[in-house]
């Protein structure tokens, strides 16, 4: 469970010096990933560096937390089922519950919140009813009902920008 919000904290260039490889993939790549079998060779060529040597930065970058992960972005409901959830937890168990529904596969990642709704989750699954059968499964296990909350309207939020590197954030 992450506290306040999700695992990868909010990306700032002034924390460590990034080179212009790893600048490149920050940046250049938020966009437009090639639909390959190999997308990295693709995104390695370009950069002038071995297929190898992009998913081992991409890794790195993962593992250091300035990025949470590196993949397509689906329409919600043009594959599977999937929904937003929350949990009224109290404090003493949220620990607890956080880690049960962690540990279900349809789980994405999940987050406390301050509200009374204060344990909040992605699950997806391949159909609606799996979702709804691993939503009970949830509940019960949990011990807590818990709101689904899914989607009515989708809207697409372009969540790439174009980093704006300082000298600080930089070196060749």
């Amino acid at each position: 469970m992450t506290r306040g919000s999700p695992r990868v904290q909010p990306f700032n260039p002034e924390k460590r010096e990034y080179d212009a490889f790893e600048q490149a993939l920050l940046n250049d790549w938020q966009h437009d990933l090639p639909l390959v079998e190999r997308p990295f060779a693709v995104m390695a060529e370009k950069l002038g560096v071995s297929e190898d040597t992009v998913i081992e930065a991409l890794q790195a970058l993962q593992e250091e937390g300035v990025i949470s992960r590196v993949g397509a972005t689906i329409k919600p409901g043009s594959v599977g089922a999937g929904t937003l959830a929350a949990m009224s937890v109290p404090e003493q168990d949220l620990e607890r519950v956080a880690a049960l529904v962690s540990a279900r596969p349809e789980v994405n990642h999940n987050y406390e919140r301050e509200h009374e709704f204060n344990l909040w989750f992605v699950a997806t699954a391949p159909d609606e009813q799996h979702l709804a059968e691993a939503l009970a499964v949830m509940e019960q296990e949990t011990g807590y009902p818990l709101l689904d909350l899914r989607l009515m309207y989708d809207y697409h939020l372009d969540l790439g920008f174009d980093i704006q590197w300082s000298q600080n954030a930089t070196k060749s």
